[in-house]
Order: structure tokens, then C-alpha cells, then sequence
């Protein structure tokens, strides 16, 4: 009954209800003296690889960046200017780490998104986050149907009712806790993008590693 009520008191604010939702679903883990995986019926080791993020930069802050992020795996660059292809040869430069890609919004018309996406493709590229404007729907699902990488939802994803109108334009969504407002409607939203059999990624905002 708490979290229909905190979702009534004011639109927005999905960080406040964010950390409402987390201490009400740490008490209750606490309460019954178990972890929430175990209380949700998860399998802990079957937790996905996180990616580190590369922000936009110059060439050689980027290689920097890469030799400092030495632990991970994964790699996810930013892109979305003018300079994407300087971006990512520095990158290939520096690594031959899988490399997962977020527009950000950053490429505006079909033409540049799906120009890019194909050149992305043969960098060995594994998905494209937000290669279009969030108000551009219509375009992401022609671009969907020109590539061959899955391309994931961000800024047009942020609740659960979200998450059906996507299906023709995204491949999968990422969901944020700071955005869509806690660990409940991001179940929510997992379990929907389930149903229409679209990929699943949990991403951050600039939160502390408490959240």
C-alpha cells in the first residue's frame, strides 16, 4: 500500500521514490533475516557482467580512461558527435575488449543512425543504447529493420508503461532505479519486457554505489 501512495503525492521524482522503495525492500530482507535475491527467488551466480562506461572525450583521455578500467571485461563508449569514428579508433586502439555503444540521442536523423550502426557493426560492436532522439520513434524502427545489432531503449524507456509501446522500435530496454522509482516497478518492467521476449539491461545514473 506505501508505494501507491508515495506515487500519489507528486509526478516525477523517481530517485526519492527510488530510495523509499530500497528501505522498504531492505526492512523487509532484514525483517525475515534474508537477502532480496533469495526472497525474489534468484539464482545470485547467474548475476550478468557488468560493463564500465567511457565517457565522450579526447582520443588520447580516452586510452587513459581504457588502461584505468583495466578490470572490466565489457566496455560501453559514449558517441553521438561528430568525432564518433576518432572515438572509436582510439578505442580500438587501446583494447579489443567487447565494446557495447550509447548514442545517447546523439544521431538525429535515420540517415546518420543507420550510417553509423553499420560501420558500428563491422567495429564488432554488441548493441546500440539510444542511437535516436527519444521523440523520434518512428525513425528507431526503420533503423531497427536496416541493422543486424540489437538496439536497447533508455531514454525512452523510464516506467512500466513504457515498455509496450517499444516492441517495434528496440530489441530491449535498460532500466534505471533512479528513473522508473525503485526495485518494484523494475520487476515490473523486467517481467513486461519478458513477455514481449526484449533484451534486459540495468543501468545507473551518477548515483553512489549505495544505490
Amino acid at each position: 500500500e506505501i508505494i501507491p501512495y508515495i506515487e500519489s503525492l507528486a509526478p516525477g521524482n523517481g530517485a526519492a521514490k527510488a530510495a523509499i522503495d530500497i528501505a522498504l525492500h531492505d526492512w523487509i530482507g532484514k525483517k525475515l533475516g534474508v537477502p532480496l535475491y533469495k526472497l525474489w527467488g534468484l539464482d545470485k551466480s547467474k548475476t550478468p557482467m557488468t560493463s564500465f562506461t567511457i565517457g565522450i572525450d579526447s582520443p588520447q583521455v580516452i586510452m587513459q580512461k581504457i588502461a584505468e578500467a583495466e578490470e572490466y571485461p565489457i566496455l560501453k563508449i559514449k558517441l553521438g558527435t561528430d568525432h564518433d569514428k576518432e572515438i572509436i579508433a582510439a578505442v580500438r586502439k587501446a583494447t579489443k575488449k567487447p565494446v557495447r555503444v550509447d548514442a545517447n540521442e546523439g544521431w538525429k536523423t535515420r540517415e546518420v543512425a543507420l550510417e553509423r550502426i553499420k560501420w558500428l557493426e563491422q567495429e564488432g560492436v554488441e548493441f546500440i543504447e539510444q542511437p535516436m532522439p527519444a521523440s523520434d520513434h518512428s525513425s528507431c524502427a526503420w533503423v531497427r529493420e536496416r541493422v543486424n545489432v540489437p538496439l536497447i531503449a533508455d531514454e525512452n524507456c523510464v516506467r512500466l508503461y513504457d515498455v509496450p509501446k517499444l516492441k517495434e522500435a528496440f530489441d530491449g530496454i535498460n532500466i534505471k532505479l533512479m528513473k522508473c522509482g525503485g526495485l518494484n516497478e523494475a520487476m515490473r518492467m523486467i517481467q513486461t519486457a519478458r513477455a514481449f521476449e526484449m533484451k534486459i539491461m540495468l543501468g545507473c545514473m551518477i548515483e553512489s554505489s549505495v544505490a
